[in-house]
């Protein structure tokens, strides 16, 4: 959309609001040669009925006089709403905004694309039915979800939010429908920081049928760090998300918890850092190592804990939540302490003098860490006369394995390797074939490779992946293990996924035997979960009982 100009030009909260916002990010976009891997969507406005599906007709009838107004009137119409400021072009800018999201919902919904990203102002997620609010103008997530419910049929949408405040337009405009899952992480301090709302705390679990569909994670404590967050990521929005089963994923991305933002998703190099790692990430590319993981603190901690036993009653993935003892003061308590101290107007006056003096010294830091992904994702060693996958290659004979690591494999106790390789066939008279071996190793070959090799127990196994690197994950689902999918999916979630990413694998290795209860879909989603880890270097084994069985990887 265009220039997003705020009305006040005197006001420090109007200075960072600025069109160079959506310049940075976009020019970041193409620098980083990702604008060219993307489909651009063309926008357009959205409709009155469109905006009418989360706003009242009182309230459009009023912002559609806004681009008439003179200075004095839109001082008065803004000063009726609380921290937004309206410019004669605010009107046609939302409008832009709600509509790119839309165009983003289409494209989506009809399979023109997998997902993307909409790089829109002004934002939404503080609007409410009948009130601007917090930049907000118009609630475009709001919308987009009615719309996806309305025009594809959608039965089951989340809308995450990791904004730095609490999206409270979007808890309002869904508490009560149990078809849309509103999960948010914010800081909170104890209701001291904005919006202020006692809302935004976690007992606010949605109302009537929608009970349980709103979750609120409260941030008491300011400085929380990686930890915390992939903390509440394991422990609480992917068990319920798993179970709730969405048809359409929304994400509010404010990105203003990055390292350096002055509270709004306003320093320039952050937010354009931020949104090139997103697109990335969108885009599939290998997410980067998360190094120095410590663990969640005790407020983190206390803020989960929280918040599973108050939805404990409304998923199941819950229902075995036991509230362990906290060593530092509940909640409640420091709510009711710093009511009675006055400790809240203190903090707010300190968060205002920070927040200027973030805004004036820019943060500068490394840019990070390259995330290339090679041409190739996968290629397959499979015999002649079977077919290879769609979006794979045949693995090049001189990809086979060297002299040098046959030598190194020869070494291990009753480990057979045959000289020439994993070529396109199967020694099956000579050797035990019984395993495939994908193996996602960029930075040895220059392109993800599947493998057979001959397979004897775990031990020989990670004697051989220890020749490419020194830190592995080994993930087993034994023959005839766990046919309790939704079981297995609460320990990847909750037990396999924070034990690994604090170890910080350089490798992972998941072993899949037949039999063992696990099916397509669930092993598909673990083997996704799992790639998350190191880079994305991961070697997934499919066991079966003869070449018979084997088809195409899985």
């Amino acid at each position: 959309p265009p220039c997003y100009a705020s009305f006040h030009p005197d006001s420090p909260a109007c200075k960072i609001e600025v069109p160079e916002r959506l310049t940075v990010s976009h020019t970041a976009l193409q620098e980083e040669g990702l604008a060219e891997r993307c489909v651009s969507v063309p926008i357009r406005q959205a409709t009155d009925a469109e905006i009418l599906l989360a706003h009242s007709e009182e309230y459009l009838e009023a912002v559609k006089k806004t681009p008439y107004m003179s200075l004095d009137e839109l001082r008065t119409f803004t000063q009726q709403y609380g921290d937004v400021y309206f410019h004669p072009n605010i009107y046609h800018c939302a409008k832009l905004a709600i509509g790119a999201a839309l165009q983003l919902v289409d494209s989506v919904m009809t399979g023109k694309v997998r997902n993307g990203m909409a790089l829109v102002r002004p934002p939404g997620h503080h609007s409410q039915r009948s009130a601007a609010n917090g930049f907000c103008v118009f609630n475009n997530v709001a919308i987009a979800a009615h719309y996806a419910k309305k025009q594809y049929g959608i039965k089951r949408v989340l809308i995450v939010d990791w904004d730095v405040h609490h999206g409270q337009g979007v808890q309002f405009a869904f508490e009560d429908d149990p078809s849309v899952l509103y999960f948010s992480w914010h800081r909170y301090e104890h209701q001291g920081f904005w919006p202020n709302l006692r809302e935004s705390d976690y007992d606010s679990v949605g109302k009537e049928k929608g009970a349980g569909f709103n979750i609120n994670v409260p941030w008491n404590k300011v400085g929380m760090e990686n930890s915390d967050y992939l903390s509440v990521f394991f422990h609480v929005l992917l068990p319920i998300a798993y179970e709730f089963s969405p048809d359409l994923v929304f994400v509010c991305a404010g990105f203003d918890s990055a390292i350096g933002d002055p509270e709004g998703g306003y320093n320039l190099t952050s937010l354009a850092q931020s949104v090139c790692q997103t697109v990335q990430t969108l885009l599939g590319d290998p997410a980067p190592q998360t190094s120095e993981l410590n663990g969640p603190c005790e407020s983190a901690l206390e803020s989960i804990q929280c918040v599973r036993s108050a939805h404990k009653p409304y998923w199941a993935c819950l229902k075995h939540t036991v509230a362990p003892p906290v060593s530092e003061p509940s909640t409640k308590r420091c709510k009711l302490a710093e009511k009675e101290e006055g400790v809240q107007a203190e903090e707010g006056q300190k968060e205002e003098g920070d927040g200027q003096k973030a805004e004036e010294e820019e943060v500068v830091w490394m840019k990070p860490p390259s995330r290339l992904a090679p041409p190739v994702h996968t290629e397959v060693a499979l015999p002649a006369d079977l077919e290879v996958p769609d979006r794979c290659d045949r693995v090049r004979s001189s990809l086979a394995p060297t002299l040098q690591i046959l030598q190194r494999l020869r070494s291990i106790s009753g480990f057979c390797v045959s000289e020439k390789g994993t070529a396109n066939y199967l020694e099956k008279e000579t050797y035990s074939y019984d395993m495939i071996l994908l193996v996602r190793l960029p930075r040895f070959y220059g392109g993800d490779v599947c493998y057979f090799l001959p397979y004897f127990n775990a031990q020989h196994l990670l004697c051989t992946v220890y020749y490419y690197s020194q830190c592995v994950c080994f993930v087993c689902v034994p023959p005839q293990g766990c046919s309790d999918v939704a079981g297995l999916m609460q320990a990847v979630l909750c037990l396999l996924l924070p034990l690994a990413y604090e170890y910080d694998p350089g490798l992972v290795l998941l072993v899949r035997g037949p039999g063992s209860g696990v099916g397509k879909a669930a092993w598909a989603q673990i083997t996704s979960l799992l790639q998350g880890l190191a880079q994305g270097h991961t070697l997934a084994l499919i066991q079966v009982r003869g070449t018979e069985g084997v088809r195409a990887p899985l």
